[in-house]
């Protein structure tokens, strides 16, 4: 499942190589640069022609660099780069020039040397911790394709603004089972519809995660398999819909490697932007909202309003699944009509997204199945429902909130159908979304799991489920899951 395979792109000189991290274009430029610092430690002959090559590859490397853009990662290289270059350039000049060649002694040139590799080195060190997410490849049959959409809800105030006649609008993104587009197509912009909302979603990401914006300033050049406005597949019958909310301050593109893999096995993934809260919404209109949530401090007022918030996500998921069904019935005009299958829809969400999906189908019949990716219930009003669930959590550690498995335990004995919890070793909050993909591999960060393993057993897990509780294929869900990590089944009929 989710073998990169080569595309007609990847010879591109700016294609990121999957576990170097780096275009080929980059590692030019990093062995012209290391070529340069290791010649003046060759013999006298070797000296000129090794010098020489090595600019030969350094100069238009850095020089296209610039021009197609430079990441921060390669700037230490050109550092170093810049101070090898004079002593390495300087004995090639005097030998043309007929005067004696002069070349310190190796006791003053070893720290220099030394100091220049070690900027040299930092590059790929950089490129590697925070590199260009390469999105793994769909495993499903379909290709995918990707539109956004804009809806405002008449009926709801938002709760937000002073603006009594402002009304609750969301920006919602479908993933869809498309036509293969041709050979060379532009695929979709990761975080947004173009490269300037890419880039104000990713400053709006890293301010809320309080990271200096310029560490994941590759993040937004990255494209992912989808492509805009693709054609729909015209196999596959009516399609089920899997709606997901993200978490607080989070995106509606911040499980994309998800939606991808869920749409290109026949679903439609309908993802949420929820303004105010997620980090950065950017309207149709080309005005940005973003988040007015912040912690206090407090507990009682920080978990006061995050309830409240629930509460709003919960009705912004019901909303737009009407807004779906009125689409599939050509209500809405979209190339999507008649082939969203609206009576089987799941409703998923990650962090304060999954409880808000777990609030969601409380309230609202429609949604068949329930999915919460690490999400703690923040519902008050906790009553009987009648979907299965299936809750993936982080490994529970002693710093794991104490009342977050019995809460969460709690809710999920509240379903009359069968539900399940699975807890993936290895697994932390952000291993269920695409943060493994551009972050650091720090296992507190984004667990241990690694870059290919976290959205493979996301996907494969989900699909399971979504398999068997939307389209009733038969097999043994318990033993899927479990082969995945530690499981706890709720059934109705007992309390274990």
């Amino acid at each position: 499942m989710w073998q990169r395979v080569p595309r007609a792109e990847d010879g591109r000189v700016t294609e990121i190589i999957t576990g170097l991290q780096m275009s080929p274009l980059e590692i030019l430029a990093l062995l012209g640069a290391a070529a340069l610092v290791v010649a003046r430690w060759l013999p006298s002959a070797a000296r000129p022609r090794v010098t020489i090559a090595a600019g030969a590859v350094l100069v238009p490397s850095a020089i296209v660099l610039c021009v197609v853009g430079i990441r921060w990662q390669m700037l230490p290289v050109l550092a170093g780069a810049a101070l090898a270059l004079p002593f390495a350039v300087s004995p090639v000049i005097r030998r043309r020039t007929g005067r004696p060649a002069w070349r310190a002694r190796w006791w003053l040139a070893l720290p220099g040397s030394a100091a220049c590799i070690g900027l040299i080195a930092t590059g790929p060190s950089a490129a590697w911790a925070f590199p260009i997410p390469v999105f793994p490849e769909p495993s499903g049959h379909f290709a995918v394709g990707t539109r956004v959409m804009q809806w405002t809800d008449p009926n709801r105030p938002e709760t937000a603004t002073a603006d009594p006649h402002d009304r609750r609008t969301v920006v919602v993104q479908l993933w869809y089972p498309a036509h293969k587009s041709p050979a060379g197509s532009q695929r979709a912009q990761y975080l947004g519809r173009t490269e300037q909302e890419a880039h104000t979603v990713s400053d709006a990401l890293a301010r809320y995660a309080g990271l200096p914006a310029f560490l994941v300033d590759g993040v937004p050049r990255a494209h992912t398999h989808a492509v805009f406005n693709a054609p729909v597949a015209d196999k596959g019958g009516r399609f089920p819909i899997v709606l997901f909310s993200p978490g607080l301050g989070g995106v509606r593109t911040q499980n994309t490697a998800w939606a991808e893999e869920l749409a290109s096995n026949g679903y439609v993934v309908a993802a949420l932007d929820h303004p105010y809260d997620s980090a950065a919404v950017v309207l149709a209109d080309s005005r940005t909202i973003n988040t007015k949530i912040v912690s206090t401090g407090n507990d009682d007022k920080d978990n006061k309003r995050a309830a409240e918030t629930t509460a709003i996500r919960a009705a912004d998921l019901s909303f737009t699944l009407t807004q779906l069904g009125r689409l599939d019935r050509g209500q809405i005009d979209n190339p999507l009509t008649g082939r969203l299958n609206t009576g089987r829809a799941a409703v998923t969400g990650h962090s304060l997204g999954g409880s808000a999906a777990l609030q969601a189908a409380r309230q609202d019949r429609r949604f068949d199945a329930i999915i919460n990716l690490d999400g703690y219930p923040r519902d008050s009003n906790l009553r009987p429902y009648h979907q299965p669930a299936l809750a993936l959590t982080q490994t529970i550690t002693p710093k794991t909130d104490p009342r977050y498995i019995p809460r969460l335990t709690k809710v999920l004995k509240l379903s009359t159908a069968t539900s399940y919890r699975l807890t993936i070793p290895g697994a932390a909050h952000l291993t269920f979304t695409d943060a493994p993909l551009y972050l650091p591999p720090v296992p507190s960060m984004v667990g241990s799991l690694g870059r290919t393993e976290s959205p493979h057993i996301v996907a494969a897990t989900t699909l399971a489920f979504l398999d068997t509780t939307l389209r009733h294929k038969p097999g043994n869900l318990a033993a899927a899951l479990s082969a995945y990590g530690n499981l706890s089944l709720y059934h109705p009929d007992n309390s274990h």
